[in-house]
């Protein structure tokens, strides 16, 4: 079954360069932007768009689906999301090593602004 424009969880998006990229917002596409299941159980008709007229800023047809099975464009699509998951942890130990850095770049900061640390007396050292 080609890909539902009508359905409520289709979504798609123009890109400056006249990219268009076309998907299920549940991902349940895994041929998009091709085809949706046959049988989604999540099809629903969106309502919104009941009556409208379209005017020329209708979105161009979707292309010609490559001669690639379905198996195929699964499988290269699953591979691309195992690429993605595994560079996950070392992005977010990146991220966590970058807070804790610029949190000790920022205490750091805060003391010189006040003078330094203060012994219980109240003088500076």
């Amino acid at each position: 079954m080609p890909m539902r424009e009508e359905c409520k969880h289709y979504q798609s998006r123009t890109y400056a360069s006249g990219e268009v990229a076309r998907f299920c917002v549940l991902d349940l596409a895994p041929e998009a932007p091709w085809r949706c299941p046959d049988d989604c159980a999540r099809y629903e008709r969106r309502l919104a768009d009941a009556g409208w007229t379209h005017g020329s800023l209708v979105e161009p047809a979707i292309e010609v689906e490559p001669e690639a099975g379905g198996e195929d464009i699964g499988a290269l699509l699953d591979s691309a999301e195992d690429i993605v998951n595994a560079v996950v942890p070392e992005v977010r130990a990146d991220v966590s090593r970058e807070r804790r850095a610029g949190e000790r770049r920022g205490l750091l900061g805060r003391l010189r602004r006040r003078g330094g640390p203060r012994s219980p007396g109240g003088a500076t050292r």
